[in-house]
């Protein structure tokens, strides 16, 4: 079992990186189509932040932050794509 640390600490760095990247990403994106994508891998990488930390601390807790946050994310990618198809998020 001593492999599991390491793994875990290689994945957390993986995700840094990834988020760093997703981060600069968002600031520099040329279109708003690309900070919508950044800004969706950046919630999927938060998210297996989580997850991660929640196996290495052996918490349930952060695996029911991680789904909060999979399923926020996932309605502010809906509205944010359907703002940019359409223009409004809301239809009167």
């Amino acid at each position: 079992m001593t492999l599991l640390p390491w793994a875990i600490f290689f994945a957390l760095i993986a995700f840094a990186l990834a988020m760093i990247c997703a981060a600069i990403r968002l600031l520099r994106g040329p279109s708003a189509e690309d900070r919508v994508l950044a800004l969706d891998t950046l919630y999927v990488n938060c998210m297996m932040t989580v997850l991660t930390l929640g196996i290495q601390l052996g918490s349930r807790f952060y695996f029911d932050i991680a789904v909060l946050i999979a399923l926020f994310g996932f309605v502010g990618s809906a509205a944010m794509a359907k703002f940019l198809l359409r223009g409004e998020v809301i239809e009167p």
